[in-house]
């Protein structure tokens, strides 16, 4: 069939695309460099940092621009188009959240918040499931800061209540929490469509995600595909044409993906 509109493909990357403990995804490196060699583009979308997503693309071998810490920043959209910017900041820099949530938060509060970054290292591996560089990489944050949270539920909404009438956004992944400038994963898929329009005229967007700061992501794409996670029930999620695989990731990313595109009128 031939193809009548671009198709982008936004992808979370732990617990999705990669392995949940061993965050490999040999098994289908040759399908997901098929799939770009197809003209298709992939946009990895996650919580990692910069160091960490530029690793995975020379584990890939292929060079996917990319959006990273929960939205803050995109990079690579030049190698879409050399017109298109290399570069895009969405967020203030750490260190001026930081400020802002120590002067806003009370101290109650802020005392279950436990930074990652002021912890051991021994917990630090334990948390992040990574060691020496990989874990360093982990670490190296521009625009967020991850922390575990150890108050109840009342209080987690008390402190999201704080965050969100201080213009910052409370992210929560699979290992952690992260403290966020008032961004997140959709806004900035949405800010990569508007400059793809400029090229092209039809678009159909596919997100992939397996956790809680995925479905917004996944609410505001043409087709959206959750991998795996034994931590959701599907009656639970309430999403349109969702597009779900019983397989975990690696293989569940490209089971989506397949059912996906075979949704798009593609076929192997």
């Amino acid at each position: 069939m031939k193809e009548k509109f671009k198709i982008v493909i936004f992808t979370d990357l732990d617990g999705s695309l990669l392995h949940r403990d061993t965050f490999k995804f040999d098994t289908i490196k040759n399908y997901i460099s098929g799939l770009v060699d197809l003209g298709i583009i992939i946009i990895p979308n996650s919580s990692k940092t910069e160091k960490e997503i530029e690793k995975f693309n020379e584990e890939l071998g292929v060079k996917l621009p990319y959006i990273s810490e929960n939205g803050s920043s995109i990079q690579g959209l030049n190698l879409i188009n050399v017109n298109f910017p290399n570069k895009i900041i969405l967020s203030r820099e750490k260190e001026e959240l930081l400020k802002i949530f120590i002067n806003r938060v009370p101290e109650q509060l802020r005392d279950k918040c436990v930074q990652i970054s002021k912890i051991n290292k021994k917990d630090q591996e334990k948390i992040f499931g990574q060691k020496d560089d990989n874990l360093k990489n982990a670490l190296n944050r521009k625009y967020t800061l991850p922390f575990l949270f150890r108050g109840d539920k009342n209080e987690k909404n008390k402190l999201l209540k704080i965050l969100n009438s201080s213009s910052l956004t409370l992210q929560e992944g699979g290992r952690v929490f992260n403290l966020c400038d008032n961004i997140n994963k959709v806004k900035s898929m949405n800010r990569v469509i508007k400059i793809l329009k400029k090229t092209e005229d039809k678009i159909k967007s596919i997100a992939v995600g397996d956790n809680y700061n995925d479905l917004d992501m996944l609410k505001n794409c043409d087709i959206p595909c959750l991998v795996f996670n034994d931590k959701f029930k599907l009656d639970q999620i309430n999403i349109d044409n969702l597009i779900f695989s019983n397989k975990p990731s690696p293989e569940g990313w490209a089971d989506v993906i397949k059912k996906a595109l075979v949704k798009l009128g593609y076929n192997d």
